[in-house]
């Protein structure tokens, strides 16, 4: 094994490590394994050096955000390298991004649209589907990629209910519906189909790819904003589709909704010690929260 290359390390490292990883982590750190082959793969594992990785992240012109993943796995496989006695220092350690390419740029900060700009894209000239996508992602104020990927199974529409599984981002959670998003959410089924999934893929080829059904792709309903912003010109700043949960937050508190009960309607775990002790779901409160804003 003190033979190994970068390529067989990395190799290990798909089959052993990766398969236990979170998928959409999957996704990114094989991504970045890909570069570290095309990069380092030919190379000793005990020959690889500081210089090495740092010449990697400048070889490829990546944003920060991806440029620190790309760290990240190499420390990783690194690490792993150290732990199988191959190499007796991860030379990652002390490597820091900011001093390669910078630090890091400010966080954007996410907006809150104007009762004006709400009126507007209630009404936005897009496709019904579209329409009724966005509305539910205003309402309830749910991550992009919570509805995306929602089953028509978690969807009681009769118990004005909706059960989001947990994810890498949030508990499990019941979310009361009000019943203009019933109505949203039953003409919305109305469009899927036989699709198992209330926002099926528009895409034949990804349906193949994914057995036959598939949700819609996570950039559509991104494109679908842009497109109108720039086609029709509405009086409405750019804004993402994850700036509605900004947009809902903010209108809540405006409306008078308390701090704790607007959080937990974003699915955010109330900090420190009352977030372990408090295990209340305060569904009646979200309740009276979503009906209000």
């Amino acid at each position: 094994r003190r033979d190994w290359t970068v390529r067989e390390l990395v190799a290990d490292y798909r089959e052993m490590v990766l398969p236990t990883l979170a998928k959409s982590t999957q996704v990114s750190y094989g991504r970045n394994l890909k570069r570290i082959e095309t990069g380092l793969g030919a190379a000793k594992v005990g020959e690889v050096e500081a210089a090495d990785v740092v010449g990697l992240i400048e070889r490829f012109d990546l944003g920060w955000v991806e440029a620190n993943t790309l760290l990240i796995v190499q420390k990783a496989i690194f690490r792993r390298a150290a732990g199988k006695r191959l190499i007796n220092v991860n030379p990652v350690v002390g490597v820091e991004l900011s001093a390669v390419i910078g630090p890091r740029p400010r966080v954007r900060q996410r907006l809150m649209l104007t009762r004006d700009e709400l009126a507007a894209l209630m009404n936005a000239q897009m496709s019904r589907t579209n329409l009724l996508t966005l509305r539910i992602l205003l309402a309830t104020g749910v991550r992009a990629s919570e509805l995306f990927q929602a089953r028509k199974e978690s969807v009681h529409l009769d118990e004005a209910r909706w059960n989001i599984p947990a994810s890498k981002t949030g508990v499990s959670m019941d979310m009361p519906l009000p019943a203009l998003v019933v109505e949203w959410f039953s003409e919305l089924i109305t469009f899927s189909h036989e699709s198992v999934f209330v926002l099926p893929t528009r895409t034949l080829s990804r349906a193949e790819r994914n057995g036959g059904d598939a949700h819609i792709n996570k950039d559509s309903i991104r494109q679908s904003i842009d497109y109108w912003l720039e086609y029709y010109k509405p009086p409405v700043r750019r804004f993402t589709p994850h700036d509605l949960r900004s947009t809902m937050k903010s209108h809540m508190r405006a409306l008078g909704v308390s701090r704790d009960i607007s959080e937990m309607c974003l699915n955010h775990k109330l900090p420190g010690v009352e977030g372990i002790y408090d295990q209340y779901g305060y569904y009646e409160e979200r309740r009276a929260a979503y009906n209000l804003w």
